[in-house]
């Protein structure tokens, strides 16, 4: 199937032409049909002659409607734009032009209507209408003048937009499911049913999806599809489809909300964008419409320049870089003009200078987004954010040769900024032993600080590119000593005092005047030079093996004097040392006097 929008100026016959085309009538409301007026979307069907099921979604041309208008042109992927003979381009007939301008609509067909009225004037606007169009994706699509009333040139008609079809390209059914809902209403006995006009993807009976709604998002089960009246079990695009969903009330769910594959959109209420028609961001008001797909959203404009922008929405929208929007003042019915997505995370720019920066930027991007931009600009960018915004497959892509991109797991980085960020790090991490030589190093939390990481995964990578080590969660500058500055003479005082008597733990006062605390102790024990017992006691490394062997030489089990005896020490050092042993493994205690060496 294929999908088709209809434009143009108020009673030049759009919802005349598609009656006619399909037989039925696209006017659903007893408004619209006692008035003669289309006030809002309708949809028809029918097969063109090569077998191409084509459905069409007229759209209504009248000033007072243009918000419904762009509901319908925005999703379609063709457009049919009519112009009356009798009357040629009007008012209306430009407003149309410039939505489809501004949505980017490159595939379609001119329809000159009501030829029977005025068959001497069809070259004459044939001519009129080439020019109008020029600036637009139809300057050159096929024109077919027709009349409802007789007939004639309706088989032109459905020839060319069946030549018109063949050159659109085909959906992939694979890709992730963004509909964008303009209908949403209740059937008795099956609940919630919305409509739209499916792009990309495949709807199938038991999916579970999200709906990205003005409050939330809420997560529903398909029950059932239809198009065309007709129940299918499974539907790719291009598609007009009415899905049955469980899980949402009709009432939660309005025209504008997008029906998402879960966890695959990112949804965003303040993107950067860029101008592709109408007038300069300068000129523009701060307080604007902005459509997008069936959405209508209000929003305020912050401008970088005549074209880069920053729109804040006042609801959150599922878009990504290269999608297209159309602007227009809130108030009157005039379009401001068109708009592409560029940025949809953008960066706060609070310091000065920011905003000029960030615009040389924004000029810089293509504009259906770039993975090595969005990872030159942000430094790393986990492959997952690559993913949802669409610039990478879901395999994890490689980044390209020559890009200055490395991947390092699930993440893309800019080698400039890995290497800022590791002479940052290498910098720290010596002042820091610098600065406090008792220091066993720099804590992973104040790294991560430091470096203003976006993920701390990304830690052990520069870790091992500033060739620095890790030991139990802090980082250091691998083979450091661990001296202890102005505390090295008293540690070596100590040392060699219990290299002469292993057990004659000096006391903790003797400790403090030699101007051993515990910051000094900790670092000597972290370097392999003491261990501290309970109590305040210290001891060499070798103490624990050497009262080992003094034990041995005891009849076992022994007991804790017998122990303090054989060490030719006091139970203040005896005791917490046996402590130890017992800890270790190496003895065990039997009762309340007695130990035993475990064999």
């Amino acid at each position: 199937m294929y999908v088709v929008a209809t434009a143009g100026h108020v009673d030049h016959g759009k919802s005349t032409l598609v009656r006619a085309l399909t037989g039925m009538e696209p006017d659903r409301w007893a408004e619209e049909k006692r008035r003669g007026l289309t006030i809002d979307l309708g949809f028809a069907w029918t097969d063109l002659p090569s077998g191409n099921n084509v459905a069409f979604v007229d759209v209504p041309g009248h000033e007072r409607f243009l918000g419904n208008m762009l509901a319908g042109l925005g999703p379609a992927p063709v457009v049919c734009f009519v112009v009356a003979v009798d009357e040629g381009w009007q008012a209306q007939s430009s407003d149309h032009r410039d939505a489809l301008a501004a949505l980017g609509i490159e595939r379609g067909l001119i329809v000159l209507t009501k030829a029977d009225r005025a068959p001497e004037r069809v070259g004459a606007v044939t001519q009129q209408v080439r020019g109008e169009l020029a600036g637009t994706g139809l300057r050159n699509a096929p024109v077919v003048a027709v009349s409802a009333q007789n007939g004639s040139g309706l088989a032109e008609f459905r020839a060319a937009l069946d030549g018109v079809l063949q050159g659109v390209p085909l959906p992939d059914p694979a890709e992730r499911l963004r509909l964008w809902v303009d209908r949403a209403f209740s059937v008795s006995g099956a609940g919630t049913v919305v409509t739209g006009t499916l792009t990309a993807g495949t709807v199938r009976v038991g999916d579970k999806l999200s709906v990205l709604g003005q409050d939330r998002v809420r997560p529903v089960t398909v029950r059932s599809v239809q198009s065309h009246n007709r129940s299918v079990e499974t539907i790719g695009a291009t598609n007009r489809v009415a899905i049955n969903v469980r899980g949402i009330a009709a009432e939660d769910i309005h025209r504008g909300d997008a029906l998402l594959t879960p966890d695959a959109w990112p949804t965003t209420g303040e993107l950067d964008v860029r101008r592709t028609s109408g007038i300069s961001f300068e000129d523009a008001p701060a307080e604007i419409l902005v459509h997008a797909g069936s959405a209508s959203v209000p929003a305020r404009l912050r401008p970088f320049d005549a074209d880069h922008a920053r729109v804040q929405l006042s609801q959150e929208l599922a878009l990504i870089p290269g999608d297209r929007s159309v602007m227009r003042y809130p108030e009157a019915r005039v379009l401001l003009g068109g708009a592409r997505v560029l940025d949809v995370d953008p960066p706060e720019l609070n310091r000065r200078g920011d905003s000029a920066r960030h615009t040389q930027w924004l000029a810089t991007l293509p504009e259906t987004g770039d993975p090595v931009a969005e990872t030159k600009h942000r430094g790393a960018v986990r492959v997952a954010w690559l993913q949802t915004l669409g610039l990478v497959d879901s395999g994890g892509a490689q980044p390209p040769p020559g890009a200055d991109i490395t991947k390092v797991g699930r993440w893309w980085i800019h080698r400039p900024m890995l290497k800022d960020w590791v002479e940052t790090l290498r910098t720290a991490v010596k002042r820091l032993h610098e600065r406090d030589p008792l220091s066993p190093g720099m804590t992973r939390g104040a790294a991560i600080d430091e470096l203003a990481l976006p993920g701390p995964e990304l830690l052990a990578t520069v870790i091992g590119e500033a060739q620095l080590e890790e030991r139990g969660g802090l980082i250091a500058v691998p083979g450091r000593s661990g001296g202890l500055g102005a505390a090295e003479n008293s540690l070596a005082r100590v040392e060699a005092q219990l290299a002469t008597n292993p057990f004659a733990a000096p006391e903790a006062q003797e400790l403090i005047d030699l101007g051993l605390g515990p910051r000094e102790l900790a670092a000597a024990e972290r370097a392999g030079r003491l261990v501290r017992l309970a109590g305040g006691v210290v001891v060499l490394p070798n103490a624990p093996a050497l009262a080992m062997r003094e034990l041995a030489r005891l009849e076992q089990p022994f007991t804790t004097s017998q122990a303090r005896q054989v060490w030719g020490t006091t139970r203040r050092v005896a005791i917490p040392l046996l402590e130890h042993l017992d800890a270790r493994g190496w003895t065990r205690r039997l009762d309340g006097t007695k130990r035993t060496i475990v064999r």
